[in-house]
């Protein structure tokens, strides 16, 4: 069973908490991961930059940060982790795309949940980071698909 707990801590936005919750259950789906749990939080740009500096030393406003369960090679309970999204940042990211708020929000949800499955980009091989890339393109594809 997989069991994703949404908590929206912002208030610029009116998030989709149905649709949220079903791209990360079918993205664990696809990822093989059918007994997993994740916890995502929605949050602004101060609360985001806190956690950003807090944890990763980056005194700056990001729009998705991953805190895996389990550090190394990847998980290896059911419990994956949490992923924080800024809303905020996610608003203005979506505005420069030409994209609504909804799908960039569902980009940067995939990018965290291949973070919290083991995947990296950061500090990697090029070819690892591409396979990061290429299972977020291959997950958002499948999404696409469906709707």
């Amino acid at each position: 069973m997989i069991i994703v707990d949404i908590q929206d801590l912002q208030d610029n936005f009116k998030i989709e908490n149905d649709l949220l919750g079903h791209w990360a259950q079918q993205a664990l789906m696809i990822l093989g991961r059918p007994d997993a749990e994740l916890s995502v939080v929605l949050t602004d740009d101060p609360h985001i930059q806190e956690l950003n500096r807090t944890y990763l030393h980056r005194d700056r406003p990001t729009n998705v940060i991953s805190f895996p369960q389990q550090e190394g090679i990847g998980p290896e309970g059911t419990h994956l982790g949490d992923i924080v999204i800024s809303v905020q940042r996610a608003q203005a990211e979506a505005a420069d795309s030409g994209m609504s708020t909804m799908e960039r929000i569902g980009q940067l949800l995939i990018h965290g949940i291949c973070h919290l499955a083991g995947y990296n980009h950061e500090d990697v091989s090029e070819a690892t980071a591409k396979e990061m890339e290429d299972m977020e393109a291959y997950i958002l594809k499948k999404l696409s698909e469906e709707g």
